[in-house]
């Protein structure tokens, strides 16, 4: 029930430019002439840091400062360049502006999330800047009515709804309120029946996570600390578990988890689905995590389910019965049952083996297993007994004709359902099918639609692939390619290859319909799944992170080739695009393969590997790419962070890197 903060208009205006920037740098001849560009002078310093015997210059480490006026006034140069640059594509740009409005302009909803006899899901109406929480009372078809609207936050549309969490009941929702995108949420609760939000109020709350009891009378939860109460540069870490009870303030919560932990822990607590236990989850590592449980009983403590494992668990508890998700021992997953009397790992027996595809997740819903099982990155859903016996497969949207053609694969992007109710509810889309919410009886296995998200565009015009290239070290690697379905193979294609490779996060076929514009102007959309993600399982993550994280660079650079070996585009007409991790996938792609690509655009970029852990939440990332402070690792780092990298002299892309000043996880610094 996090909710990402919601795009406002401002957003969309950068969304243009996201858009017409490498539109139209690879398919324009005769663009901005780079002597007309005057960059705003920035000094060189004389920086020079000894790292394990090796002479590393920093000469632009002034701007790490972001608040020195001179940094300040590099910055505004900076923009006003960028944005005097941009406006020699203005018409462009405004015409994209309006063909986004009216793809956003459509009524959205999110999945239905039952709650006792409520029935809460996210919508949009039209170009409101956030999603309204929407409640359904009685059944799942009664009629709507809002929640908790988060448009009424604030005048200018800047203060968001970060996450919520109903009690079982669904009378009361815990959700959280940040400002200008910082993610620095303050926790209210709204009471469902009055519209009112109690006096109940805390701070600190980002990321939180949240495991109501039973009665919804209290709630364990995370929270950062006071900010004046760490040392500087620690204020995101520190992260602790409480016990709240409504009425109380929160300096009297009960502490239960963190102290004495490491300071990048991130403790994340849940209810299971009948509400009497709570299950603590945590990961320092994307590739491993410990989890504990107890009962709902404050009185009580945590005892471990998984501590130590080189493994990923999650997990509910029914009937006295732990289910568990984990890679221990099956690196694509599988589900294993324990008693929780005895719920550590040498008393867990197999319920349902590893398949062909990665389970991906479950849910308990009427006392069955859904599954959610993800085979050449797209989804089949099925349904399990609690013996472990397949009883069902929910049907999905049927595949393209042809082995190539993959129109019809697509992701289910979200699933729920009670425990003890046959219902469940899913969302399914694809790059270019609009995102469509479901309702399956899972005793009638009647399927009926809830609502499909319109689109002002024919988009059968379109077609999706799923085609594969080869990495340098052999290992075969799948992209998607979104194009018309007449194209030319003759490679005058303008294309955008996006991709992130990191941290075990999955990219599914998931409807965009920023990327329309573009196709609409005979534009190619590709997305590499690189590894360093988790669309394959374990090996597929373990694959390009740390010491092999060059394989996730290559693979990236292998589809690129793959784009022009196919005749889809050729170098002089290829963008590329990523953010965050991605966007320093897209620092290395410049930096390495400044041949492949015309045009870069790097949103929020990691540009310097070898000072990432002293900014932001870099500290905590140290497991996915490794330390600089270890001289071996060190050496990982240096081989390819962009900003060690670059050379003078080099004909680079014509590139835009885009940061932000609110955000909590990249620093500013890197792009700067």
């Amino acid at each position: 029930m996090k909710s990402p903060t919601a795009e406002t208009r401002k957003a969309r205006a950068f969304l243009c430019l996201a858009i017409a920037l490498p539109f139209a740098a690879v398919s324009c001849s005769h663009g901005p002439e780079m002597s007309r560009w005057h960059y705003p002078p920035a000094k060189r310093g004389n920086t020079v840091e000894t790292i394990h015997g090796v002479k590393i210059a920093d000469p632009y480490r002034w701007l790490e400062d972001e608040q020195s006026p001179a940094t300040q006034k590099w910055i505004d140069e900076e923009n006003t360049l960028t944005h005097n640059t941009l406006a020699q594509f203005g018409k462009l740009q405004s015409t994209i502006a309006s063909e986004l409005e009216a793809l956003y302009s459509v009524d959205e909803i999110s999945n239905f999330e039952p709650f006792g006899d409520r029935y809460f899901y996210l919508e949009r109406v039209g170009l409101q800047n956030h999603r309204r929480l929407m409640v359904r009372e009685g059944d799942w078809f009664a009629e709507p009515r809002v929640a908790i609207d988060p448009n009424t936050f604030s005048t200018d549309g800047t203060v968001a709804m970060d996450w919520w969490y109903p009690s079982p009941s669904g009378t009361l929702v815990a959700y959280g309120k940040s400002a200008s995108g910082s993610e620095k949420s303050t926790l209210f609760i709204r009471d469902i029946v009055t519209g009112l939000d109690l006096a109940d109020s805390i701070p600190f709350t980002q990321y939180c996570s949240i495991a109501w009891n039973a009665e919804g009378t209290g709630f364990y939860y995370n929270r950062s600390p006071d900010p004046a109460t760490v040392p500087e540069g620690e204020e995101n870490f520190h992260m602790r578990v409480y016990y709240h009870r409504l009425g109380d303030p929160y300096e009297r919560d009960r502490y239960f988890w963190g102290e004495g932990r490491p300071m990048d822990e991130e403790p994340n607590p849940y209810a299971s689905s009948d509400s009497k236990y709570v299950l603590l989850n945590f990961f320092r590592d994307p590739a491993r995590n410990d989890l504990y449980f107890k009962p709902m009983d404050p009185s009580l403590p945590f005892r471990p389910v998984a501590d130590g494992l080189d493994a990923i668990t999650t997990g509910d508890v029914v009937d006295g019965q732990l289910i568990l998700l984990t890679n221990y021992e099956a690196p694509r997953f599988r589900i294993c049952t324990a008693s929780v009397d005895e719920p550590t790992p040498e008393h867990w027996k197999e319920l349902i083996g590893q398949q062909k595809g990665v389970i991906d997740a479950f849910k308990i819903v009427g006392r069955k297993i859904v599954v959610h099982l993800v085979e050449n990155v797209h989804s089949r859903l099925l349904v399990y007994g609690f013996d472990g016996k397949l009883l069902d497969e929910v049907p999905l949207p049927a595949a393209g004709s042809s082995a190539e053609d993959r129109s019809g694969f697509g992701t289910v992007s979200a699933f729920d359902g009670s425990l003890d109710k046959p219902d469940l509810f899913f969302t399914y889309s694809s790059w270019v099918v609009p995102t469509v919410s479901y309702h399956y009886n899972l005793d009638s296995k009647k399927l009926e639609t809830l609502h499909q998200t319109a689109c002002p565009v024919n988009l059968n015009k379109y077609e999706t692939r799923q085609l594969w290239c080869e990495s340098a070290d052999g290992t075969r690697v799948p992209f998607f390619v979104v194009a018309r379905r007449d194209i030319s193979l003759d490679g005058s294609n303008p294309t955008l290859l996006y991709g992130y490779g990191g941290f075990n996060v999955s990219f599914f076929p998931q409807y965009r319909p920023r990327i329309i514009p573009f196709l609409e102007r005979g534009g190619v959309w590709a997305i590499a799944n690189i590894r360093g993600g988790g669309e394959f399982g374990t090996a597929w993550h373990e694959g390009g992170r740390r010491e092999h994280k060059q394989n996730a660079f290559n693979d990236f650079y292998a589809a690129a080739e793959k784009l022009i070996e196919l005749g889809y585009t050729r170098p002089d007409k290829l963008a590329c695009k990523g953010g965050s991790n991605g966007g320093l996938l897209i620092g290395a792609a410049i930096t390495q393969r400044p041949d492949l690509f015309q045009a870069a655009l790097a949103q929020v970029p990691l540009m310097d590997m070898l000072r990432f852990h002293r900014f932001g939440m870099g500290a905590q990332w140290v497991h996915e790419y490794g330390n600089p402070e270890d001289a071996t690792e060190f050496e990982w780092l240096r081989a390819y962070s962009p900003y060690q990298n670059v050379h003078e002299g080099t004909n680079y892309p014509a590139t835009l890197l885009v940061t932000a000043e609110s955000d909590n996880r990249v620093s500013t610094a890197h792009a700067f």
